[in-house]
């Protein structure tokens, strides 16, 4: 049975549910990080966005659905879910799917009230099951980002405000969502996105990758590379005849093939995250090149302080994030001409001993471990436990120990 196999893992008394935007699996997303870190205080539930056989065929991926434990404390649903789930009729079909999934999972981990209900996607799954509290963790507009994730506007925002009228609280990421969420009746509470400085903090021994064989100085972009970019900001980096180098996966109608003709432009393709220290280790400086679309102004970017964690410059658009992080160790510019200038001067500053700790140091204050420690204080959890695994232990479990699925689908080995 799935109680007795859980309950073999530990107590799930005070049970965290958090519903992510991005699968377990796929990645490491803000909310992942988290709900990893979270279980220090609580025993987590994520939930992956439901998974349809033909969503997992265009990815990729196996289609493994159900409930398993992926470490003591934290266990992953992924609810099963229908083909064409944008669509109007299907998408309420979906949801209310999700929730009955949820409210099964909860269940069979022997919990009959969870401590906190978070949503940190664009559905409304709040009723889902009772909780003490409902928290609304906002790390995206997902209204100004209809057009990107190919879903209808009006949908979005009759889903926002749902979701406004059922959370008790909302947590931002940006002062830019703070403003769009006290506009819907709520007092945001600011948590920045982190970095994982742990995991980034000794790049320049890590192996040097295969497939990178650019001359120096190199300029790297690292992430899903979509519309969100600004092409013509990359186009005039390559144009000052500096090496540039992409990391990450892209979005299948974002046409790169006139910058990949450069000779001094390399696509290397999505890397695990765990093999990312390789890749950061042979770039100088790291570009956040986005667009000042209302989308990008609200969203704070990973990957500008995992530039600095790595001890490497770091070039961004004027965003609200690099703004709001207020230091001379993040160059900001408005258009390609500025933009290629920043990092070029950037690429004139010397790595000297000085330089790669102060970038650090900076980095560590903003660590992921500290926005967990904000966002427990938020649920009014134990701040005096102290039992976080390693980065390193945490990016390796990937193999589940709860065989059995809510939904008759085993999960791949």
């Amino acid at each position: 049975m799935i109680n007795s196999r859980a309950s073999q893992h530990g107590e799930w008394e005070g049970l965290v549910v958090i519903c992510g935007g991005t699968a377990w699996d796929r990645g490491w997303y803000a909310a992942k990080h988290i709900a990893t870190r979270l279980s220090r205080w609580a025993p987590i539930l994520f939930v992956d966005p439901p998974l349809s056989p033909i969503a997992a065929h265009r990815a990729g991926i196996s289609w493994s659905t159900g409930l398993r434990i992926v470490q003591p404390r934290i266990a992953v649903l992924t609810p099963s879910g229908p083909p064409a789930g944008s669509r109007p009729i299907i998408r309420h079909i979906q949801a209310s799917f999700t929730r009955w999934a949820i409210a099964n999972a909860v269940r069979a981990l022997g919990v009959r009230r969870a401590f906190a209900f978070v949503v940190a996607n664009h559905t409304n799954l709040f009723d889902a099951v009772e909780a003490e509290q409902r928290i609304m963790y906002a790390a995206d507009n997902f209204v100004a980002g209809a057009g990107l994730m190919g879903l209808d506007r009006k949908y979005l925002l009759k889903e926002e405000h749902k979701q406004a009228a059922r959370a008790d609280r909302v947590v931002v990421v940006t002062e830019h969502l703070s403003k769009h969420w006290q506009a819907l009746g709520h007092e945001p509470i600011l948590i920045p996105n982190g970095c994982d400085t742990e995991r980034f903090a000794n790049v320049d021994m890590a192996p040097w990758p295969d497939d990178v064989n650019l001359p120096g100085p190199i300029a790297g972009v690292f992430g899903h590379i979509s519309q969100r970019i600004d092409l013509s900001l990359l186009e005039a980096v390559a144009d000052r005849g500096l090496s540039l180098l992409l990391v990450g996966s892209v979005q299948s109608s974002f046409d790169l093939s006139q910058l990949l003709r450069r000779k001094n432009v390399r696509y290397v393709g999505r890397k695990p995250f765990e093999l990312m220290p390789s890749y950061l280790r042979v770039i100088d400086v790291g570009l956040t090149p986005y667009s000042e679309t209302e989308f990008n102004q609200a969203s704070f970017p990973l990957k500008t302080l995992e530039y600095l964690a790595a001890g490497r410059g770091a070039v961004s658009t004027d965003l609200s994030a690099a703004r709001w992080l207020s230091t001379d160790l993040i160059a900001t510019a408005r258009d390609p001409r500025s933009f290629a200038d920043a990092v070029e001067r950037t690429l004139a500053q010397s790595r000297t001993p000085q330089l790669l700790h102060r970038r650090q140091t900076f980095a560590r204050k903003h660590s992921w471990i500290a926005r967990a420690e904000h966002f427990a204080s938020v649920l009014g959890l134990d701040s005096a436990v102290q039992n976080e695994a390693t980065p390193q232990a945490l990016g390796s479990i990937t193999a589940p120990t709860l065989q059995q699925s809510i939904f008759g689908s085993s999960p791949s080995a």
